[in-house]
């Protein structure tokens, strides 16, 4: 690129199509830009600008919209990174609340970056190895228990199901400690293959077995699984793009579904911005950053939506909200440790 009119001009050109997901032509720009420029200036950088490839043209439209080039050159040189005084007051809100787990501020947390981007936030879950910190399972009343699984990161899975009413106490607090004997420590991803071999012995424990191994059992079929959260999916409808085109939605519903498919090109850097380069969905972009949890945890929080999406507003306040986590979970450095021990503490309560 040369020049800074150049600069503005490109930067002028992705802010319009942003607001307004129109194209735009050399005297709308300098009207509601008031650029100092005469509109032959101004066409003439235009056409420079698509010469490098940083604008195109849509259909036999005059106007211009930004390129993939384009917008990466904004987020790379242009755009102004600053965060909105209310994210901030709102997270703050929520880090200052000491009571809520990992997962509950990190739900938090994206439920606001969904709300303050309008578009939708993800959670992929670690691929560090993980390991069960504990499993309890808890009587709600004669014929409902619930089983909660910890994981070594501080990580919850919890299912209720419905029991024999005849289930004795003390048949549960048998079984807790049956399962915490041999399951503890046992890596996440080889808890089926364990839980399969315990079934025999459960039976020796308790009457109503097969109602709890099938339990325990599909919560570790599901927690082994991709992990992946998804929060504001609703908010897609604030862009045009989605409001008024079933088929987009569809696409970029059918991607936010395909965890391997945005670990795909999640490259590992603290932040990363792919343009029109996921799956299927060359109109869709994803912005990322990385969170730490604990010593060795490590989970990557995405803003997905529309290649028109605000990437100064999404990444200003994703950048500010990791940073944010990361300086939590820091400073709580002990959190999943806690976690743990309160995991642990809670075995034969029921």
């Amino acid at each position: 690129m040369k020049g800074d009119r150049l600069d503005l001009i490109l930067k002028c050109i992705v802010e319009y199509f942003i607001k307004n997901a129109e194209p735009v032509g050399s005297k709308t720009l300098i009207e509601e830009y008031h650029l100092p420029y005469s509109s032959a200036t101004v066409r003439n950088d235009m056409m420079e600008l698509e010469e490098e490839g940083l604008i195109e043209k849509t259909h036999m439209s005059s106007g211009r919209v930004p390129s993939s080039k384009g917008y990466r050159y904004y987020c790379d040189h242009l755009r102004n990174d600053s965060v909105d005084e209310d994210l901030k007051e709102s997270l703050a809100l929520i880090l200052a609340n000491k009571k809520k787990s990992i997962e509950e501020t990190i739900e938090a947390s994206c439920e606001i970056l969904s709300h303050m981007t309008s578009l939708v936030s993800v959670v992929l879950g670690s691929e560090e190895k993980e390991r069960l910190a504990s499993i309890s399972l808890v009587q709600i009343n004669e014929r409902t228990v619930t089983s909660v699984f910890v994981t070594d990161k501080g990580y919850v899975e919890n299912k209720t199901f419905i029991v024999d009413e005849n289930l004795k106490a003390e048949e549960l607090v048998d079984c807790v400690k049956l399962i915490n004997d041999r399951l503890v420590g046992t890596p996440v991803d080889e808890l089926v293959e364990k839980m399969e071999a315990l079934k025999p012995i459960l039976s020796d424990y308790i009457t109503d077995h097969d109602v709890i191994y099938q339990a325990l059992l599909e919560t570790f079929i599901r927690y082994a699984s991709d992990r992946m959260s998804l929060y504001g999916r609703e908010e897609l409808f604030n862009n045009p793009e989605y409001a008024s085109d079933a088929d987009r939605l569809t696409r970029v519903l059918r991607l936010l579904n395909d965890s391997s498919s945005l670990k795909e090109v999640d490259e590992g850097e603290d932040l990363e911005i792919h343009i029109g380069d996921l799956k299927d969905n060359p109109d869709v972009s994803m912005v990322s950053a990385k969170i730490k949890i604990g010593k060795e945890g490590e989970n990557t929080i995405a803003l997905v939506g529309p290649s028109r999406m605000d990437y100064d507003k999404a990444l200003s306040a994703l950048k500010y909200i990791a940073d944010k986590l990361n300086e939590h979970f820091a400073d709580s450095g002990d959190t999943t440790e806690l976690d743990k021990e309160e995991g642990e503490s809670k075995d034969g309560e029921a």
